[in-house]
């Protein structure tokens, strides 16, 4: 699959280089970058972040050993004025309106390929190029496309010639805030990669709406009605979607969240509406008696690794405490992913009093679906 890095960019370069580097650690190849600019910015990055072939982007590539990726001159779109000159700043509504017709021109090309994913970068531009570039990845975002913010640690967000952690650490002078010199290593340096959810109302859209890039009014006028939320629960992938948002969600809390999806999907009583009924609701002691299915699930979604090299507490090995403790981190990532309104319907919930109590999920058996 390829992989577009899209990102809105001010007179800090750099945020290219640190959201490249964040990628990278995650293990998600970027193979070509296209941002959106003022003139100034554009200057910046010719002059500063490539300098023909010489600067730090191709100091990156060269350190951590990456090729194939396309970014060059014909990749910088700078958003021009009505006499098509390129402007300096945003500084009223109408230069507004022509970044936010930019993003969604970029969003709209970018997206148009199934086999590719789109990593949206708001970090960088002024707050009103972040909030356009994340409202087209609102319109044309996919399931597999990602919004993204970089956070930098102080003292080197503020240092120009800071563009990523390199391999081996140097010490760089940075200014602290009386704006006095300061030494510190790039060990210290933290680059932290933000992901965002976000709502896309792509499927919901007629295909004549796809046919080329519109203003976000003429997308909100063309959704009739909203359709049927679903819980996707995918164990190949490794990640749950609802509402064409994703959730990337760790192996042992998606086994255990899994194990109660498919027991919903395997209500005793599928004549009864699931609404107000909590028959496939299970004790603790319960769950512990079916601790194979949980198991098996956990092993499907570690692949090739060996039985012998999991251990046998934790989600192998459930007891009351560390039940409660996955049960609350599911409920933290689902919160962060989807909202606290999404969150009444698909978290494992609890009903009982003390002693007694069972769990499940509330979510209509029929909205939910386990791809193993």
């Amino acid at each position: 699959m390829k992989n577009t890095l899209l990102a809105v960019i001010g007179m800090s370069p750099q945020i290219i280089t640190e959201t490249l580097y964040a990628l990278n650690q995650m293990n998600r190849p970027v193979h070509a970058i296209h941002v959106i600019a003022t003139r100034p910015g554009k200057d910046r990055i010719l002059s500063y972040l490539l300098d023909g072939g010489r600067g730090p982007f191709y100091c990156y590539l060269k350190e951590y050993g990456i090729t194939g990726i396309d970014f060059g001159p014909g990749n910088i779109h700078v958003v021009r004025d009505a006499d098509g000159v390129e402007i300096d700043d945003i500084t009223d509504e109408s230069d507004n309106a022509r970044v936010l017709a930019k993003c969604m021109e970029l969003a709209f090309h970018h997206t148009r390929d199934p086999d590719s994913a789109v990593f949206f970068s708001i970090a960088g531009g002024r707050k009103t190029m972040g909030a356009c570039l994340t409202l087209a990845a609102q319109m044309y975002g996919r399931p597999q496309d990602r919004l993204y913010h970089v956070l930098i640690s102080p003292e080197f967000e503020s240092c120009r010639s800071f563009f990523y952690p390199p391999g081996k650490p140097e010490t760089i002078e940075l200014r602290d805030q009386k704006g006095e010199p300061v030494y510190k290593s790039t060990r210290y340096a933290m680059v932290n990669l933000i992901h965002m959810p976000f709502f896309s109302i792509r499927s919901q859209l007629a295909p004549e709406f796809l046919d080329q890039p519109k203003e976000p009014a003429t997308l909100m006028q063309a959704m009739i009605r909203e359709a049927r939320a679903r819980l996707v629960i995918n164990l190949i992938e490794g990640k749950v979607t609802y509402r064409r948002m994703e959730l990337d969600m760790m192996a042992n809390r998606l086994s255990l969240y899994a194990f109660f999806a498919l027991l919903k999907k395997a209500c005793p009583t599928p004549d009864r509406q699931c609404r107000s009924c909590d028959q496939c609701f299970l004790t603790f002691d319960e769950i512990s008696q079916r601790q194979s299915e949980i198991t098996r699930l956990y092993k499907q979604l570690c692949g090739t690794r060996p039985v012998e090299e999991m251990s046998t507490t934790g989600i192998l090995g459930l007891d009351q405490a560390n039940f409660n403790s996955l049960k609350s981190r599911i409920k933290e990532d689902l919160l962060n992913a989807f909202g606290p309104m999404a969150l009444q319907k698909i978290e494992i919930a609890s009903v009982g009093k003390r002693g007694d109590m069972r769990y499940g999920i509330r979510l209509e058996r029929e909205a939910i679906e386990v791809v193993v």
